[in-house]
């Protein structure tokens, strides 16, 4: 029996909108903190509170090393780099020289990037229907950037820069997919090992000064919850739904953290009444999505968390190694060639061509 596609649709979208709600929340919690301490030492400390609290958590949990396949190391180092390291130094820079108007507009482009690297590099699958929902949730997350007075934007560069960072951050998705089925905590650790160090040492280097030991604790947390669970999330999302999918359940971060700006006290305004009707519009479009054919698997060999009752994993354990259907484990395991139809999304078993 397949396993139901709507459940797994399911699972990747309540994840994915859980790590929008969560990342979301970052921008009014850390603009708290902004008055304490520079943005870019900020961004360092958040990243360092994602990998250190997910360390900390796999280390209570006693969770499994990690063995990740060779050849799917250059895509988490492609990841990082691109996600860890140069989208926020170019982010920073483009901040330096911009009003925030103007950046919070242009990093709508994260999630229109994700997703045309997603159909037209790597080849996921999208249907009209999936395209004009991710252009109503962006719409929405542009409607909410723009402040009243409208978006401010000075000269070229700067605003080349956050684009770039949005790429880079694009770039950093898509390439996270291929890495999808590994222990999304561990991704989250390593991510945060490389991402914090990195830019606490360029905003050091550019003279910012470590806070106290309170606001530095709390940067920490804040990241910890923010970034490093939302990130968890987020990949649970990739191997679900696949990246543009994904990408654009993520998109709806900017008014989930509008929200909670409601809720510290700012007045509702026309533009997320507005950015709330265009996200949900968006949001059910690729919820109605409907996307069944024949199509084929080739034999693979990997490892991940699975079940033997979903139609993808009939294969026999070990002599005297019994596991029940609906039991989830892991393990290395192989999958044989099988050409068969039911509905379906990219999720981490259907990347075929269409």
């Amino acid at each position: 029996m397949i396993e139901s596609a709507r459940g797994v649709r399911n699972v990747g979208v309540r994840a994915a909108l859980l790590a929008a709600v969560l990342f979301g929340a970052s921008a009014p919690a850390a603009k708290l903190l902004l008055g304490e301490v520079s943005p870019w030492l900020l961004a360092g400390l958040l990243y360092v509170g994602a990998g250190a609290g997910m360390g900390l958590w796999r280390l209570v949990r006693r969770a499994p090393r990690v063995r990740l396949p060779r050849h799917e190391v250059p895509w988490l180092v492609g990841a990082v780099a691109a996600g860890g390291v140069a989208g926020p130094v170019l982010l920073m820079f483009g901040l330096s020289s911009m009003p925030a108007s103007g950046a919070a507009l242009l990093l709508n482009a994260e999630g229109v990037l994700t997703a045309v690297i997603a159909w037209v590099v790597f080849r996921e699958p999208a249907d009209r229907r999936v395209v004009l929902g991710m252009l109503a949730i962006v719409a929405g997350a542009v409607v909410i950037a723009v402040p009243t007075g409208g978006a401010e934007l000075t000269s070229a560069w700067p605003a080349v820069a956050v684009v770039a960072a949005c790429a880079c951050w694009a770039l950093d998705n898509n390439l996270t997919r291929k890495v999808s089925l590994t222990d999304a905590t561990w991704l989250a650790m390593v991510k945060g090992a490389v991402a914090g160090p990195t830019n606490l040492v360029v905003a050091l280097l550019l003279g910012a000064q470590l806070p106290a030991v309170p606001v530095a604790a709390a940067a920490a947390g804040l990241g910890f919850v923010s970034y490093g669970l939302s990130l968890v999330l987020f990949i649970v999302g990739l191997r679900h739904v696949g990246t543009a999918r994904a990408g654009a359940y993520f998109s709806v971060a900017p008014f989930f953290g509008a929200l909670l700006a409601v809720a510290l006290g700012d007045r509702v305004t026309w533009q997320l009444l507005v950015a709330g009707v265009l996200m949900a519009v968006g949001a059910w479009l690729h919820l109605s999505e409907d996307h069944g054919h024949e199509h084929e698997h080739e034999a693979v060999r990997h490892e991940h968390s699975h079940t033997h009752d979903d139609g993808h994993h009939a294969h026999e354990h070990a002599p005297g190694e019994v596991v029940e259907a609906g039991v989830r484990h892991r393990h290395v395991h192989t999958h044989e060639p099988v050409t068969h139809t039911h509905e379906h999304y990219p999720d981490a078993h259907h990347r075929h061509d269409h």
